[in-house]
């Protein structure tokens, strides 16, 4: 008989959003009758504040560390962003559950100074943009060549802050980072990105439990929190990035529903530099198999 897991260790960043996610799934726990505690954790992209995401060093800069204690031992289970989680786990740990999926687009915050709603995105001719994503500069420049993008850094807290003290005309977002963190918007306009067009990040708002493989009393545990239908969904967009061998650093947005007949629907753009011309797909099936693989494909293929 397994022995009874008494107090799980969770490990989280520090800033308020990891936060948030952290103490969702303590709640999660508590409602099946396990106890938690968090265990915060500096990753590399908290202590680098400076450099764009493209200029850090490697994959996995908001994950290592925590993955490395985890590995270790000095904690049982991560709570992470799935979008940014690399797709290949370290030996030895597996995303063991995944939340339900909050809202998955992107939102564009404007001061509302900066609204003009005859514009595409209800924004002003020749915008200042702030993100520090290759992904959304692409699909942002896709649609509105005559932007200047900055890269912009921090919680979100601090990017909105950065926006109110005007340098910059918009910030881009995810939206179940702003809904989650319940953050009042009303001094700004929101413009809601449909994800169908404008493309997020492979498994944007969901949440990865990972565990230790061979730690089968928590992983026992976590299944009780898990929800199939959206692995089966985001396996799919997370399959697509691994297959580009990109990192969340890369240009490229994957997108997947499921219809009630149970038949994938996928959404995906790609540029190859940030700058880039961008490729947008569609693709539909009756089954995941070999999916991924096809949308790899059409995305890769000239014209």
């Amino acid at each position: 008989m397994e022995a009874k897991v008494q107090n799980i260790r969770i490990g989280t960043r520090g800033s308020k959003l990891a936060l948030w996610q952290a103490n969702y799934t303590k709640a999660a726990l508590a409602e099946i009758g396990v106890e938690a505690e968090l265990v915060i954790i500096k990753t590399q992209g908290d202590k680098i504040q400076h450099l764009g995401f493209d200029k850090l060093e490697g994959k996995g800069f908001f994950t290592k560390e925590i993955e490395d204690s985890l590995l270790r031992g000095d904690i049982d289970m991560a709570v992470h962003s799935m979008k940014d989680l690399p797709t290949q786990a370290p030996d030895g740990l597996a995303i063991t559950a995944v939340s339900y999926r909050a809202d998955p687009s992107d939102w564009l915050v404007i001061n509302k100074q900066n609204a003009d709603l005859n514009q595409i995105f209800n924004l002003k001719e020749n915008p200042i943009v702030g993100t520090s994503s290759a992904r959304r500069k692409a699909q942002f420049k896709h649609f509105r060549p005559d932007v200047t993008l900055k890269d912009i850094r921090g919680n979100v807290p601090t990017r909105l802050q950065k926006l109110k003290d005007g340098n910059f005309d918009a910030i881009l977002l995810a939206a179940a980072g702003l809904s989650r963190l319940e953050m009042d918007l009303s001094d700004f306009v929101i413009y809601k990105m449909n994800p169908k067009e404008f493309v997020p990040a492979p498994a944007q708002g969901v949440l990865a439990w990972q565990t230790n493989r061979a730690d089968r009393p928590t992983r026992q545990l976590l299944k009780q929190l898990h929800h199939p239908e959206v692995s089966a969904t985001t396996n799919i967009e997370r399959k697509v990035l691994k297959l580009a061998e990109g990192g969340c650093h890369m240009p490229l947005g994957v997108y997947c529903t499921q219809d009630v007949n149970a038949h994938f629907h996928v959404w995906a753009a790609k540029a190859e530099t940030w700058d880039g011309p961008v490729k947008q797909i569609r693709m539909s099936s009756s089954t995941s198999a070999g999916l991924a693989e096809k949308v790899h494909q059409a995305l890769n293929e000239v014209g």
